[in-house]
């Protein structure tokens, strides 16, 4: 599979420390949430702990331990803002955060399994060609979006 060919590291840069580590999502419900990304994704529990009146946990894919989905329950969440995307169009009429991505070997198959697992698909499978990616978009129970992305050979 092919993939990007990015531009050379900048190791003079003042920032040459920062690598990605995680997304935070914002839910009402921290074990309603938690259940969901553990019972429809697969997802592992990283570590739990609380802050001031919320709860948060860190979830990792079922492979991988260098990216995490932070989830931030409890508190007063207002305003409860759930958005009513009927396709990915829809969906990028609102400012600020958008989704988050996740690389899959296969779009159709792990979209399949989704489904089957009665999982909302947004957007269903759909080739973009500029950047080489077959994607697809979901969301959890709360709205927020999730990408699927496959590399096109």
């Amino acid at each position: 599979m092919a993939d990007f060919v990015p531009p050379a590291h900048n190791t003079a840069s003042p920032f040459a420390d920062m690598r990605g580590h995680h997304v935070a999502v914002r839910t009402p419900d921290l074990e309603t949430a938690k259940r969901w990304y553990v019972e429809k994704l697969d997802f592992r529990v990283v570590a739990e702990w609380d802050y001031a009146d919320e709860q948060l946990a860190y979830l990792a894919p079922a492979t991988d331990d260098h990216f995490y989905v932070e989830i931030l329950g409890g508190g007063d969440p207002s305003p409860n803002d759930v958005r009513p995307y009927t396709d990915l169009g829809d969906s990028l009429k609102y400012a600020g955060y958008h989704h988050f991505c996740l690389n899959v070997a296969s779009v159709d198959a792990t979209v399949e399994e989704l489904r089957a697992r009665g999982v909302t698909i947004v957007t269903e499978p759909f080739e973009l060609l500029a950047i080489s990616r077959r994607l697809a978009f979901f969301c959890d129970p709360f709205g927020n979006l999730i990408e699927l992305a496959e590399i096109l050979p």
